[in-house]
């Protein structure tokens, strides 16, 4: 469906409509203080954090009571959501999982389901056959699978469920043969990152996974504790309660420790952060036998001194062969005969672009680099000589599907010459290819028909200057008739633990940019767009440069003409929740809408709850004199200004978010709220069983999106 300009003026027109003076549910302030180092900070909200007691759920109800007839009075919102739920209503694949065999394991969604389902076919011209659909699981479609992994015989498969949106998940087994799910349950797995992944033995008599203790029994119902994390192995057809420990760390428990596998099954290697995704130690253990694997072989140290970041690309035999940040902060790779561990070799050395994933395909090297926050593939030989180029379909990201190590951006086995990926841009859906890298040829693997034009979309790639200079990578992208001068701009943003931005196909984004708006996303520093020493410049007591290249890109935009504060909204989930408010402190002039979705916002008390102490590494902790004065400066909840006029400002989060727990958001909009000096309303929407963001169910998702873009909608076309 093509939508005209004269249309869309219509749909600005009818956004111009004013709201009733919004009344806000009275909370209460309590007298609660405390003395940092000789500072003292009020903390008069301190009663929100109790999320179960009967006067925070009370306040929960009124806060929904209070934004919910507002947001369903959106005059846009209809029209939202019947186009989000159009053209979200699109066939999709996940990308492969290739088994030794060749079999391949992937989901599609039909569109309209909540969840998709887990389809396998022998080959890639097979018949496919379905393994698993959650959306038979719970009636609203909020049990949800997130991860899976087969086995290398291809006889089991190992699969996560999760439920209400909770990081907490139980891995299940199914027989792939009979689609009978076994009695095995493994528990106490935390759905985070690397950390949780299993791997499986090689024959695949059993897995390997990292679990938290049980509470204590006199807790029933309560969340394993979030220390003393340890590996275990999982032998097929036994109790969890018999399963062998392979690693543990007493001495640290606030340390995480994960295992890995090699494909051949040979190695286990034991990867030891002390933060999240932060520099490792590294551990290899010879497993032997692949059907009957020397769990209690000695486990030597190959790298001890948290010296860089590491990920395993593949092995040739006894050689491990790595990806690492050590003395590369854009990455390298490099080998390591176990037979003489002391001896390391360079593969491919570090370039100009970031090398953001690296796997072992055919006897070769394929890597994936990021050139200006864009996916390029290159080839190499296994001693590393380049060997050309995989040709991608424009400026993009190419990626594996979220099976895999969250910066993955292939699927394939180490002897076999197709490999898988997926690519997307602003104005691509996610596309699957298959790449024969014997032959060169690439080909679409059921590709993806969504009722919109993308040569109708255009992206350009310019740079704003940060407040010390710093280049600031945006992506501008808008409808190709979009006349020139200011229009309406949604700024998204991030900038935190190396995690970079890159073009990605958005249903949101796309219905923003058909009803006339830009949509701009900036390569803050803290994320990985330029590698370990980009991250590192927003990061402890540099964060506030994430804050700066924020402000410069909604700078960047105004001075150019392409929108001006009354039609700019910006936007941000969990760390970027905490952009999102850290930045409304310092320049709410700057904006006319905010959205701040899941938000990290209480940054002197966020390390106290659930796993959030390993985010110290990025942002420190208020227990040191120095961690309490940078995280004291701009910490959202403690630098609301009483009397400023903030932009109107949604504040999104879940009742199940035990990753970035509502209480954050519940402090700020307490905070927001009572502090408000102009007119624009402040509401918090609150949704119920639903975490984090992984596995929320379709449903869901179309009813948040039609409320932040009504939202937005309204705000930024008021004239």
């Amino acid at each position: 469906m093509k939508r005209t300009a004269a249309a869309s003026a219509g749909l600005l027109i009818a956004a111009c409509v004013a709201w009733p003076a919004v009344k806000y549910p009275e909370t209460r302030r309590a007298a609660v203080v405390d003395d940092y180092f000789g500072t003292a900070v009020a903390d008069p909200y301190r009663w929100l954090e109790d999320l179960d007691s009967d006067d925070t759920r009370a306040w929960i109800a009124a806060q929904n009571a209070l934004s919910r007839p507002l947001l369903d009075a959106l005059p846009a919102r209809p029209a939202i959501r019947g186009r989000l739920a159009e053209l979200w209503s699109y066939e999709r694949y996940s990308v492969p999982q290739v088994a030794p065999s060749g079999a391949l394991v992937y989901t599609r969604h039909d569109g309209l389901q909540n969840q998709p389902v887990l389809y396998a076919q022998e080959t890639a011209n097979a018949l496919p056959r379905v393994l698993l659909d959650p959306n038979t699981w719970s009636a609203d479609g909020t049990e949800a699978l997130v991860d899976w992994k087969l086995s290398p015989d291809g006889r089991h498969l190992a699969f996560a469920v999760q439920s209400g949106g909770s990081d907490w998940v139980e891995y299940r087994v199914l027989d792939v043969a009979t689609g009978e799910v076994l009695p095995d349950r493994v528990r106490g797995v935390n759905f985070n990152f690397d950390f949780s992944r299993i791997f499986w033995r090689g024959g695949g008599s059993g897995f390997f996974y990292s679990r938290f203790p049980d509470p204590p029994a006199a807790t029933p119902g309560a969340p394993p504790a979030i220390t003393h994390q340890k590996v275990y192995f999982h032998r097929l057809g036994t109790g969890q309660q018999d399963d062998v420990l392979v690693y543990q760390r007493p001495d640290q428990p606030r340390w995480f420790v994960w295992g890995e596998t090699t494909d051949d099954g040979r190695y286990l290697l034991i990867y030891v952060e002390q933060t999240e995704d932060s520099a490792k130690q590294i551990y290899v253990r010879d497993l032997g036998n692949a059907d009957r694997p020397r769990l209690d072989a000695p486990l030597r140290r190959l790298v001890g001194n948290f010296e860089g970041n590491y990920y395993l690309v593949g092995n040739i035999g006894s050689t491990l062969v790595l990806r690492t940040s050590a003395k590369a902060p854009r990455y390298r790779i490099v080998a390591v005969d176990l037979r003489r561990p002391r001896v390391w070799r360079e593969v491919v050395p570090e370039s100009a672009d970031v090398l953001v994933d690296a796997q072992v395909a055919n006897g070769e090297i394929v890597a994936a680099y990021l050139h200006d926050a864009s996916t390029r593939l290159l080839r190499f030989s296994k001693a590393g000589a380049p060997r050309g180029e995989i040709a991608l379909p424009g400026l993009g990201t190419a990626h594996g599907g979220r099976t895999c190590n969250p910066l993955c951006a292939m699927s394939t086995r180490p002897h076999s010459p197709e490999l898988y990926f997926g690519f997307t841009s602003f104005n691509r859906p996610a596309t699957v290819y298959r790449h024969d890298l014997a032959s060169g040829r690439t080909e679409p693997f059921n590709p993806p028909r969504v009722g919109f034009k993308a040569e109708d979309y255009v992206t350009e790639l310019a740079f704003a200057r940060s407040k010390d200079g710093t280049r600031i990578p945006l992506f501008i992208s808008r409808r190709r008739d979009l006349p020139p001068g200011p229009a309406p701009a949604l700024l998204y943003g991030y900038g935190g633990f190396g995690i970079s931005l890159t073009p990605v196909f958005s249903v949101p984004n796309l219905v923003w940019m058909e009803r006339g708006g830009r949509y701009v996303q900036a390569g803050l520093r803290g994320g990985s767009e330029y590698g370990e020493a980009w991250h590192e410049g927003g990061m402890l007591a540099h964060k506030q440069n994430v804050f700066d290249d924020f402000i410069a890109a909604a700078e960047y935009l105004v001075d150019s003409g392409l929108t001006t504060p009354r039609q700019l909204a910006a936007k941000g989930r969990s760390n970027g929740g905490l952009l999102v408010g850290a930045v409304l402190n310092r320049r709410p002039d700057l904006f006319a809408a905010a959205n701040a979705g899941v938000g990290v916002l209480d940054m002197l008390r966020y390390h106290r709850f659930g796993i959030a102490y390993a985010w110290a590494g990025d942002y420190g902790t208020s227990e040191t004199p120095e961690g309490f004065r940078v995280l004291r400066a701009y910490s959202p909840v403690h630098n609301v200004r009483p009397g400023t006029r903030y932009p109107a400002t949604l504040i999104t989060t879940a009742d199940h978010d035990d990753r970035v727990q509502p209480l954050h958001s519940f402090k700020y909009g307490a905070a927001l709220q009572a502090a408000q000096g102009g007119s624009a309303p402040i509401l918090l929407r609150i949704e119920t069983r639903a975490g984090h963001g992984v596995g929320t169910a379709l449903s869901k998702q179309i009813e948040e999106n039609a409320d932040v873009l009504a939202f937005f909608e309204h705000y930024t076309r008021r004239h």
